[in-house]
């Protein structure tokens, strides 16, 4: 073994703003994709659903609610029960097939 003292990396002011940069960029990237992981977990996105159906409910029967967002409001809980109705003869029709 040697005792050569290793020299010290050699440093710029042009490296230092990029390792500078590098690092608030990382640190953007962090918050990003703390953001994203809270935005697409399951409870959150559940939370989400259930509120969007709330306001949708309140603003098809509600009153004060515009005419524009109570025909939208509308339009779109028919659309759901429409498909609702659809994948419950679905899966009558399928039932009734196998009891054959």
């Amino acid at each position: 073994m040697t005792d050569e003292k290793r020299p010290e990396p050699f440093t710029t002011p042009a490296m230092q703003a990029i390792e500078a940069e590098i690092a608030v960029t990382r640190q953007q990237l962090v918050s990003t994709v703390d953001e994203l992981t809270a935005r697409l977990a399951p409870r959150a996105q559940a939370e989400a659903a259930v509120a969007t159906a709330r306001r949708l409910a309140s603003d098809a029967t509600s009153a004060d609610a515009s005419p524009q967002d109570r025909a939208h409001a509308r339009k779109v809980l028919a659309g759901a029960a429409l498909a609702a109705a659809f994948v419950t003869t679905i899966v009558v029709v399928r039932i009734a097939r196998r009891s054959r």
